[in-house]
């Protein structure tokens, strides 16, 4: 006992990040978790099943404009959605009656919220639910295939400061704290994308913000690997859905990477980066439907010097500026940024 407590102190966690995509069905589902029962010391990172945060934007959008009646229709859609997905995930009757009851409670208390238009801060509780729920039915499932998982609450470490910004120190000391409880476990499951704000009130990271959660755990832990699972094998050196022969690129640095998503690589989150970056993580992106590919590994260790990727950003308008010198620099600039503003 003494000796396996003594190896976890000495190994680093990796962090694992699943996208919707890679939990849109009950069959994905097992296969992430067949994924992440490797004995590593993983930290996995969910992201809601694909469709469910739509749905739930969708629910929040008509209880804004005041369609009670259409939010609570959607409501029941999407709770017999998790309810099928409940039958079919589970074999013991002990593990879907878990689920369910979990599920009805979620959407329990998404049909008491629309009673009646909301305001902003219950928005940020309805789009909260697609992760609440996804880490809890995985987390059951693991138990019922025998698999030890920790299910850690993502509001209890993630948090954002007065300028909604994360707050870094408050994520690694509470992280830290919680993580302390468990010094056998090997796998833990938490939630991407939500947080809580300063003012301790449900909140979240913005779309992508899975990505971003993952980042940030990573750095708080300082992690050997950050992993982004998708359903694209790594970042390719242009964009699939208009060139057909496309390949991925195996190599990135972070730089590279982070100007690839800004343009329009879909596969990764622009704000991602920055955390791994600035720790010096390597961030390897795969594909959960082919596992053994290689996929596109970022890091400071990265070949440079040539061209590896191409990407494009459309409706971009282009400004030509010159100036005669006839005001100052910095004067100049001011109108110039002042006349954008006003536009």
């Amino acid at each position: 006992m003494e000796k396996q407590k003594m190896d976890r102190k000495q190994e680093k966690f990796k962090i694992l990040k699943f996208g919707g995509t890679s939990l849109g069905t009950v069959e994905r589902i097992k296969h992430v978790a067949n994924l992440i029962c490797n004995n590593e010391l993983n930290l996995v990172v969910l992201s809601a099943m694909s469709g469910t945060t739509n749905s739930l934007a969708e629910i929040a959008s008509l209880l804004f404009n005041g369609d009670i009646d259409g939010a609570q229709r959607d409501i029941e859609c999407l709770k017999s959605k998790y309810i099928e997905v409940a039958d079919k995930l589970y074999l013991s009757a002990k593990s879907i009656e878990e689920a369910k009851k979990f599920i009805l409670c979620s959407f329990s208390s998404l049909q008491t919220i629309a009673q009646s238009p909301i305001s902003s801060k219950q928005e940020k509780i309805i789009l909260s639910q697609g992760e609440l729920l996804i880490t809890r039915l995985m987390h059951i499932y693991l138990k019922e295939i025998g698999i030890v998982s920790v299910l850690l609450p993502a509001i209890e470490f993630m948090r954002t400061d007065r300028n909604g910004e994360p707050d870094i120190h408050f994520i690694k000391r509470n992280v830290c704290k919680l993580l302390k409880h468990y010094p056998n476990n090997r796998l833990f499951i938490t939630q991407g994308y939500i947080c809580r704000n300063v003012s301790g009130e449900i909140d979240n990271l913005q779309r992508g913000g899975s990505d971003y959660t993952a980042s940030l755990l990573g750095s708080a832990l300082n992690a050997c690997e950050i992993q982004i699972w998708t359903d694209i094998d790594g970042l390719h050196n242009n964009d699939p859905r208009v060139v057909s022969t496309t390949a991925p690129v195996r190599t990135l640095t972070f730089d590279e990477a982070s100007k690839l998503a800004y343009f329009g690589a879909k596969i990764l989150h622009p704000t991602c980066i920055l955390p791994a970056k600035l720790k010096n993580i390597p961030v390897r992106l795969l594909n959960t439907m082919t596992p053994q590919a290689p996929g596109t590994l970022i890091s400071d260790t990265a070949d440079t010097g040539k061209i590896k990727a191409v990407a494009a950003k459309d409706n971009v308008t282009y400004i030509k500026l010159r100036s005669h010198y006839k005001i100052p620099c910095y004067r100049f600039l001011e109108k110039i940024f002042h006349c954008f503003a006003q536009s």
